[in-house]
């Protein structure tokens, strides 16, 4: 059985809490997030060729329905429905574990009414406003931007359009990028950004390359030979796009010629040390660059946040150890944004949390952002006065604002 997408290595736990992030991340499909059930049959885990486990309800979905055949959605392996089997391992592991051990409680730092610590920053909670998406709207969706200032919202997910438009209010404008290799589609999105101009740059991890195309969703440039994994990316405000190397540990800067299809005028690469480099994130107050590195040593995991000027050089720097020390919390960044002050704000994908750290140039101050309605953000943009988060929990983009008026979930 391959690893779970969901399972990281989580240091010293006690065994209550190895039992606990077992029963979270062995026992749920990691598509619909609902947890197995061998009574119930739609629900029964489900092997495919490729070792990774679904439930027999997402299979289907995911399947053609003549050809009897699907992608799998962590690894992108082509498996038959036909040869899936009955993952028995899990259904016994789930019996063996649920009679034993109670569900899982909430986080300690989460409350009804948002986010609270026992002592530390005053709290600033946003409020849940509006969400929209769900399965079937939006599949496994990895990253989300903004389309100019009259406030879009462009996510791409694993739909067979590949980027999808929808306005504030949740209702889809257009979609663009078939799933595919050839000249402008996508094969397997991981990230977008929006250069002022209003064009959508996405990384493609499945054809190793960055993609642009018009507002319309006109393909102009593919960028390719140059990557070994591109994941995240962003744009400065001249349009020069950033995109971060998760195997090679690099930083690119690229600029195009956006009136001239095809055209790349010119490609660098201004930091190459970094320890498998994600999430990206450029300021467009301060031209600053924020890139999220997942290092590992032969004990442990680690999130190091680190901060660029305009000219890449380094500013200043924390990881997951050195915010718990000067906090009750312990956070494990996984993604990074800025706001329009210059202020950093971190996801914990994990946890459900979004937090700010300020600027950073006195060391970090801990304000906890949001932690309710949250399952598993991994992006998020900051529009005028509300953050739009993308959860792929529920798959559904989440709209939070400083009132506590709740407006309608689509």
């Amino acid at each position: 059985m391959a690893e779970s997408p969901g399972l990281a290595r989580r240091g010293c736990l006690s065994p209550e809490g190895i039992l606990r992030e077992i029963q979270i991340n062995l026992l749920e499909c990691k598509v619909c997030f609902e947890m197995f059930n061998t009574q119930q049959r739609e629900r029964r885990p489900q092997n495919l060729s490729c070792g990774h486990v679904l439930c027999l309800e997402c299979i289907t979905a995911l399947s053609h329905p003549l050809l009897r055949k699907l992608e799998c959605p962590f690894c992108r392996h082509l498996c038959t429905v036909d040869s899936t089997s009955h993952c028995q391992v899990l259904g016994d592991l789930q019996e063996l574990l649920l009679s034993r051990v109670p569900p899982p409680a909430s986080p300690p730092h989460r409350s009804r009414g948002g986010f609270t610590l026992a002592a530390g920053p005053t709290c600033t909670t946003l409020h849940l406003h509006a969400a929209f998406g769900g399965w079937g709207t939006l599949i496994n969706p990895t990253g989300i931007a903004v389309l100019g200032s009259s406030g879009s919202i462009v996510v791409v997910h694993d739909g067979k359009k590949r980027v999808v438009v929808f306005n504030l209010q949740g209702r889809k404008l257009q979609s663009f990028g078939q799933k595919g290799k050839a000249n402008g589609e996508i094969c397997y999105p991981i990230d977008v950004a929006v250069t002022p101009s209003g064009h959508v740059v996405v990384t493609d991890a499945g054809d190793r390359a960055v993609k642009v195309f018009t507002s319309r969703g006109n393909h102009m440039v593919t960028v390719k030979d140059s990557f070994q994994l591109p994941w995240g990316v962003d744009t400065d405000s001249c349009g020069q796009i950033l995109v971060s190397d998760v195997q090679a540990g690099t930083l690119s800067q690229v600029k195009v010629d956006y009136n001239h299809p095809g055209v790349i005028l010119e490609r660098q690469t201004p930091i190459s040390d970094l320890q498998c480099p994600k999430a990206v994130a450029c300021c467009r107050l301060t031209g600053n660059t924020a890139v999220m590195e997942h290092g590992a040593t032969e004990r442990h995991q680690y999130r190091r946040l680190r901060v660029f000027s305009k000219d890449f050089h380094l500013l200043y720097q924390t990881d997951s150890f050195s915010l718990a020390l000067q906090s009750t919390m312990k956070l494990n960044m996984s993604g990074v944004a800025f706001d329009r002050d210059g202020d950093v704000i971190v996801i914990d994908s994990n946890q459900g949390m979004i937090c700010s750290l300020g600027k950073l140039q006195n060391g970090p101050v801990l304000t906890p952002l949001i932690a309710d309605h949250l399952i598993r953000p991994v992006g998020l943009v900051l529009l005028n006065n509300t953050l739009i988060t993308l959860d792929s929990g529920d798959h559904t983009v989440k709209i939070y604002s400083a009132t506590s008026d709740t407006g309608p979930l689509v």
